[in-house]
């Protein structure tokens, strides 16, 4: 499954994000590739994943993707990312 975790500017939440995403997937089973983009680029490049995760206040920007896209009130919490996961699995 490919990822895409997706903040404001791409470089700090997003990887943070990134690797609370690989923890996840690692205790579910699954098998992940997790990309980083900031909003703008995002809208371009989210159809070629299977999810794309942001905050609530950024996925409106991403409105018209093919790709579900889910929100992650915190970024560093664990069990919040998973169970976004598990509705994928």
């Amino acid at each position: 499954m490919n990822i895409l975790c997706v903040c404001g500017n791409g470089i700090g939440t997003s990887v943070l994000l990134k690797i609370n995403v690989e923890a996840a997937a690692a205790d579910l089973g699954l098998d992940v590739t997790v990309t980083t983009s900031d909003a703008g680029s995002a809208k371009g490049t989210a159809n070629m994943n299977d999810l794309v995760l942001t905050s609530p206040q950024l996925a409106p920007e991403l409105e018209g993707t093919t790709t579900p896209v889910e929100t992650i009130e915190n970024f560093m919490d664990v069990e919040e990312v998973k169970s976004v996961l598990e509705r994928y699995v």
